[in-house]
């Protein structure tokens, strides 16, 4: 989803039995000339992802960019990530290839391995986890995350129960003046106020059962006793 200059839209996941499900959200930072271009959507169903196959029995599931021969479904993003679902077979050490012009980083989120010539990895905080509370894991293991320095290649040795992680590479940085709270980014400070104000005011305007992303904002409107309105997300 580009939200751009504004779009309206819900999730509404279904979860298996007991209502759990798995997700991830990349937000991208759109360039200053596409802050305001024409929001679009892209539906993308599990069919439509190829899912690739080492001999090693490394699988690859290639949700955006190019790897291995293969095109991922997802296109058009301005950010052009490359964003690989791979999971790694228990004690297989396993070299996948990166573009020397990006930098990569990877969120572990099943079993646990170790990652050469990376940093250290990094737990990630959670709802009731903040990040002062986290420590740093003896390995990579769930919910773990991973940088990668320069270079054309990252390697993992899975361990006892395989690895699953995503990988995600992206071109260097935009090198643009950023201003931003939260994950609200702006070149300018005025700019970011004025889109957070429309995205509040259009919301309080319209059904407030919607999210509403406003200018690459993400507004999510909850309904309670006070029909408060909660700023939550953006790109």
């Amino acid at each position: 989803m580009t939200a751009g200059s504004g779009i309206i839209h819900q999730e509404m996941p279904k979860g298996d039995q007991a209502g759990r499900m798995h997700g991830f959200q990349l937000w991208a930072n759109l360039p200053a000339s596409l802050k305001m271009t024409a929001p679009r959507y892209q539906e993308v169903k599990a069919v439509d992802i190829p899912e690739l196959k080492d001999d090693d029995g490394t699988h690859v599931r290639l949700v955006c960019g190019n790897f291995w021969g293969a095109k991922g479904p997802v296109d058009g993003i301005a950010a052009d990530p490359i964003y690989l679902d791979v999971s790694v077979p228990p004690g297989r050490r396993k070299t996948l290839p990166v573009e020397t012009t990006r930098h990569a980083f990877a969120y572990v989120f099943a079993g646990s391995g170790k990652f050469c010539n990376a940093s250290g990895p990094l737990a990630v905080p959670t709802e009731a986890v903040q990040w002062l509370d986290t420590a740093p894991p003896a390995e990579a293991d769930n919910r773990s995350l991973i940088l990668f320095d320069r270079g054309d290649e990252v390697t993992v040795q899975a361990g006892d129960d395989g690895i699953r992680f995503l990988l995600v590479s992206l071109p260097a940085g935009l090198r643009q003046a950023a201003c931003g709270t939260r994950g609200v980014v702006w070149p300018d400070r005025d700019e970011h106020a004025a889109a957070a104000q429309a995205g509040v005011r259009r919301a309080r305007e319209g059904d407030v059962s919607e999210e509403v992303a406003y200018s690459g904002q993400l507004v999510n409107v909850q309904r309670n006793l006070q029909s408060s309105l909660q700023l939550i997300a953006e790109s």
